[in-house]
């Protein structure tokens, strides 16, 4: 090669080198994010955003919920940054995922009535992540969606069974929110587990019609503790006041939803747990993992006492015993529940 030839090659291999480059960044820019092996570098903060559609302060379905964002964030210190939104109208949801959508790499929906929003925005945010706690099965998810079944049908026939061993009675009550398939079957599922223990007992089914009216709540118990019941459930958020007041008055119990709590109120008798926090820390652990996967996924007993389980307050060994029958009946098919 000739002294003059020199600087033309220099020249034909920088504009290789940087078609290279370009060619490397537009690939790197188009790679979705699922392909990478985690949605964040080393170095960077996780970030999440949580829509929390009631109150976080429930004693329920919302406040189990956040509970699972605060267990995250302790488990990742500042590696974690989360967005919370919470009590938001079913009107505005669609706007507030957006905004979680535009700063997060995962929104995690703490409710089933948050789906038909997360699938609508997730459409428009392909390389975010989103993951429904309480998603149901029947519809189909865009590749970005993730839901979560809490089986609240399987865990209220179990409750069904305890509180018909605990009743004095021989009456309990259920008082749910929307009358919405889950919510029914769970309903359904808590009757038919009373009268397993007991075919004869009285069980008295209502709905409210909201999640969250605390006088339809206290109404729809009142009316059954006049018929009997003493012993009652529920699927309630900010309603459970009602609930709570009207059992109060008339020193009957309640069994609570979500999360143990045995020892804080005397009014409750025992909990069932349904892993709504643990689903929502296990969203937030996949996407640390880099094992965040689209698609339904059901929970409930088969994954362990932290998804599904019952606890007794003041239990027996033949009462356990019994319980753990019933739910190894359960994951065993003789015993056959509703989905939802």
């Amino acid at each position: 090669m000739t002294g003059s030839q020199q600087p033309s090659q220099r020249a034909r291999n920088r504009r290789l080198i940087a078609r290279t480059l370009v060619v490397v960044a537009l690939s790197a820019i188009s790679a979705p994010a699922f392909f990478m092996t985690k949605a964040h570098a080393a170095d960077e903060a996780m970030r999440v955003g949580v829509l929390i559609p009631g109150s976080k302060t429930d004693k329920g379905w919302m406040e189990s919920g956040y509970e699972g964002v605060v267990a995250a964030q302790k488990e990742f210190g500042p590696k974690l940054k989360t967005q919370i939104i919470e009590n938001i109208n079913y009107a505005d949801m669609e706007q507030a995922l957006t905004n979680l959508a535009t700063k997060n790499q995962l929104v995690i929906g703490v409710g089933g009535q948050t789906q038909a929003a997360v699938l609508k925005v997730a459409k428009r945010f392909p390389n975010v992540k989103f993951s429904i706690v309480g998603g149901s099965k029947g519809e189909t998810m865009p590749p970005n969606v993730a839901g979560y079944d809490v089986k609240q049908a399987e865990i209220a026939f179990v409750a069904g069974a305890t509180a018909a061993m605990l009743s004095k009675s021989n009456a309990v009550s259920y008082v749910g929110g929307m009358e919405i398939p889950s919510i029914v079957n769970a309903g359904k599922e808590f009757g038919n587990g009373a009268r397993y223990i007991n075919p004869k007992i009285k069980y008295f089914e209502s709905y409210t019609g909201d999640f969250d009216n605390v006088a339809k709540a206290r109404e729809a118990t009142a009316a059954a503790i006049a018929q009997g019941a003493d012993v009652h459930y529920h699927i309630l958020n900010l309603g459970l006041r009602g609930l709570e007041q009207a059992a109060k008055e008339k020193n009957t119990h309640i069994i609570g939803s979500y999360t143990d709590r045995c020892g804080t109120d005397a009014l409750y008798v025992a909990y069932s747990i349904t892993g709504v926090g643990y689903q929502a820390q296990y969203a937030i652990e996949q996407l640390e993992k880099g094992s965040w996967q689209p698609g339904y996924k059901a929970f409930g007993l088969a994954m362990g006492p932290k998804a599904s389980g019952m606890a007794v307050c003041q239990t027996t060994p033949a009462m356990q015993a019994k319980i753990k029958q019933i739910e190894d009946d359960i994951l065993s098919g003789k015993i056959k529940v509703s989905e939802g």
